[in-house]
């Protein structure tokens, strides 16, 4: 995909793609047949039945026109694969299923793609901001309080600041649960109970049908649980661990963009050939890396809060535009959050540190203010230096980062 108007949509690469999506609705509908027929509630040979080849690429633009007329791609891709397939498999096709356990879980695998990309870039974040805090946990700079400058402090420090909301983003990520959502119709999984009965399949009708999604779970590798139709937890879930990302990189981008400022100079981005030039001004080197991932912190929250919206909106057994509303919104969210996460390791991977310039602007600061009032309070003479607890606070979050990376290895 590519987006003129969001700059480095590129990065995404097929992630939530409308070709992905269908990829994704596609190896529902195959685990479910396979799982019917493994059940022997569907014929033998509709298991193992691979129903990927028969859905093109040229199929998505088809699809997506025809889904209007159901209101989500789902109906027109079930159409589709039981025009396609072998009738004896094409019949049993999608028996069993609503049109919303395809979408959800669909969105579902695809979010799941999307988040295990995610937690390996944080890894290797953790491990690079990890390597800039140990070298620079000497190197002093002046601490900015309200745009003013406060006290001393280093960048190591600064960095840990950056390491600890990087460590935060991927714990949360970590710990999300992408479900399957297969519940039938109305989420009572009727049909499938029903088909068991009729069938005279051995054991508790009821209890077969729950095992149909677990098994289907398990075949898509994501989480299992009982139908959570208009339970949304799911969905701003997945939307509140994405925004934890982008809050930890809008930080680091909101740093840089600061102490790149020609009259600071601390900082510097990654040089390349063309980027951050101006169409107006030879010579002018704008922070693009960070400006980008500052928009995307900027934009990801009120997509995050649609979806919850959406959520506390979802009526009934199928809610009547909510549940429509997530969708999009939700594909949005994800491809921004790779795409500012791809930009903040190659800012972080090429950061320029100006330690003479810290220096600098340290020795002319005025940042002795507090300890001078710290010193007359006991009436003793200040102390040499006035780090604090610095190396304590670094060697904590150095400690948490090995804990992260000892866990990914």
């Amino acid at each position: 995909m590519t987006n003129l108007l969001w700059p480095g949509d590129q990065r995404a690469a097929d992630f939530m793609t409308d070709q992905a999506l269908v990829a994704a609705m596609v190896a529902v509908e195959s685990a479910w047949l396979d799982a019917l027929a493994v059940a022997g509630l569907a014929p033998a040979e509709c298991a193992g039945v691979d129903l990927q080849p028969l859905v093109g690429p040229r199929d998505c633009e088809g699809l997506a026109v025809a889904s209007e007329d159901g209101g989500n791609p789902a109906g027109a891709l079930v159409a589709l694969l039981r025009e396609r397939a072998a009738p004896a498999a094409g019949r049993w096709i999608h028996r069993g299923l609503t049109s919303q356990d395809v979408v959800d879980t669909g969105l579902s695998l695809a979010t799941r793609a999307a988040v295990d990309h995610l937690i390996t870039l944080l890894a290797e974040q953790v491990s690079t901001l990890s390597t800039l805090v140990a070298a620079h946990r000497n190197t002093p700079m002046v601490a900015r309080t309200l745009t003013q400058h406060a006290v001393p402090t280093t960048f190591g420090a600064k960095a840990a600041g950056w390491l600890n909301g990087v460590a935060d983003a991927y714990q949360q990520l970590a710990a999300l649960v992408t479900p399957v959502q297969i519940g039938g119709a109305a989420g009572t999984l009727a049909a499938t109970t029903e088909l068991a009965t009729l069938r005279g399949a051995a054991g508790n009708p009821a209890e077969i049908s729950a095992r149909l999604a677990q098994t289907t779970a398990t075949t898509l590798g994501l989480d299992a649980r009982m139908p959570w139709h208009t339970t949304r937890t799911p969905v701003t879930s997945a939307a509140d661990a994405l925004v934890g990302c982008t809050d930890a990189w809008g930080q680091i981008g909101s740093d840089v963009v600061t102490l790149v400022r020609p009259e600071i100079a601390e900082l510097s981005e990654p040089a390349t050939a063309k980027r951050g030039g101006s169409s107006t001004m030879p010579g002018k080197r704008n922070p693009l890396l960070s400006i980008l991932i500052r928009r995307a912190a900027i934009a990801a929250p009120p997509l995050a809060a649609t979806l919850h919206t959406a959520a506390s909106l979802a009526n009934d057994e199928r809610p009547d535009g909510a549940w429509h509303a997530e969708w999009d919104t939700l594909r949005t969210l994800v491809r921004r959050t790779v795409i500012a996460g791809s930009q903040c390791s190659e800012l972080l991977g090429g950061l320029e540190v100006h330690s003479a310039q810290m220096a600098k602007n340290l020795t002319d600061a005025d940042v002795r203010g507090e300890q001078q009032a710290i010193a007359d309070l006991v009436e003793k003479a200040p102390s040499s230096t006035y780090f604090g607890a610095v190396d304590l606070l670094i060697d904590e979050t150095l400690d948490r980062a090995r804990r992260i990376l000892t866990d990914t290895s």
